[in-house]
Formats: structure tokens, sequence, C-alpha cells
């Protein structure tokens, strides 16, 4: 007696009274969780936020630069730039020295005068024609009332922006041509100079101030 073949497709029979199963599905994968990255910065959102800084001091200079505005254009949550930056002085001075060191390289020219000279020469062109630049002002301006944007003031812009100075006159130490011991002085005079002009809206193209005074400060 010839047994019946059942097709391969034919379902399996169920136990009496049940329903046929249904074949089982795959389970979804569990999303994978990014671990927090806690105060590290993210590349491109950093550079959102310094650009978005970078564009309002163009629109509106150092008077109209919030945090507020540079959050809504760069799409950053508040909190996450006040992490970085803790006060607006901060990230001003974080794209301040961005744009500066793009406009005012460091001369080695084997002297000081003419390293003094085109240093200057080149900071000047930065305050009048940068808006970071020109903006400057205002941080030194509310950093006379508010002691938040003083510390960064004095604290983290002068430290960081006076290196490019100070190579310049320890260069000038290892030429033999001034005493280390007077490098500090020499750069807190420059320092003065240069504000001086700056605060008082004295700073155009003027080589021959910059030549004489250089020349001072060079002098042994």
């Amino acid at each position: 007696m010839t047994s019946k073949v059942t097709s391969k497709t034919t379902s399996k029979t169920s136990p009496k009274g049940e329903a046929p199963r249904k074949p089982a599905r795959a389970k979804k994968a569990a999303p994978i969780k990014r671990a927090s990255i806690g105060a590290r910065r993210n590349p491109q959102s950093e550079a959102a936020v310094l650009e978005a800084a970078r564009q309002l001091l163009v629109d509106r200079g150092y008077a109209g630069f919030s945090v507020d505005e540079v959050a809504r254009r760069a799409g950053a949550g508040k909190p996450t730039i006040y992490r970085w930056w803790p006060t607006k002085a901060d990230l001003f001075i974080a794209v301040y020295g961005l744009e500066k060191a793009q406009m005012v390289p460091v001369p080695d020219l084997g002297n000081l005068e003419r390293d003094l000279v085109a240093y200057t020469t080149e900071l000047w062109r930065f305050w009048r024609t940068n808006s970071a630049g020109g903006a400057f002002r205002g941080l030194v301006a509310e950093a006379q009332a508010s002691p938040a944007a003083l510390d960064a003031l004095r604290n983290r812009f002068l430290p960081e922006r006076l290196e490019p100075i100070r190579t310049v006159f320890a260069r000038a130490v290892t030429r033999g041509e001034i005493e280390a011991s007077d490098a500090e002085d020499r750069i807190a005079l420059w320092v003065g100079f240069n504000w001086y002009r700056m605060l008082t809206e004295r700073i155009g193209d003027d080589a021959a101030t910059i030549r004489r005074v250089m020349g001072m400060l060079a002098k042994r």
C-alpha cells in the first residue's frame, strides 16, 4: 500500500484544538546607546558655534553679541555653549584668537625692532579691518564693570594672546639684543602703547609712529 507523500509546503498540524502557530518574528536589535561625552567637544558643533559667533560679530559688533543669539544661529543648546565657554567674554576670546592667528603672523626677521614694527603694523590692521578685532574694545569696556569679563580678560585673554609677542622678545633675548630680566617690562610697555592707541581710536596706518616707538622698545 502506497503511503501518501505530504507536500513540503504543507503546514505542520497543530495540536488538537489549537490554531496554527505563526512563524516567530526576528527580534529588533535594541538601539545603540551613545556614551555621553560630557565636557568633550564635538568638532562639528564647536565649528558651528564659532562660525555663528564670528558672523554675529560681523552683523552686530560686541554690543549685539550674545550667547542666546549664537545658540539660535548655530542650532546649539545654551548649556552646551556655556559648558565650553563659561561667559560671553570667553566665547568672544575664542573667536578673536582664531581670527587674529589667521591675520597676524609672528615675524622672525632677525632683529627685534623689525619684528616689533611688522607685528604691530599687522595688529593695528587686524583691529581696523576685522570684526572680531574691531570688537575688542567692547571686551575691554565690559571688563571695567563686569567681574566675569575682567577675569576672562586678565586670566584667559592675556596669557594666550601675549604668547606671540613673548616669542618675539624671547628671540631677541636669545640673540643678545636685550636682557632677559627686561623682557616682561618691555612687553608691558608694548601692550600699554597699543591698547592706548586702540582705546582712543588712533590705530590708523601710522608707520612713522610705529617705527619710532618700536625703536624705543628695542633699544638696549
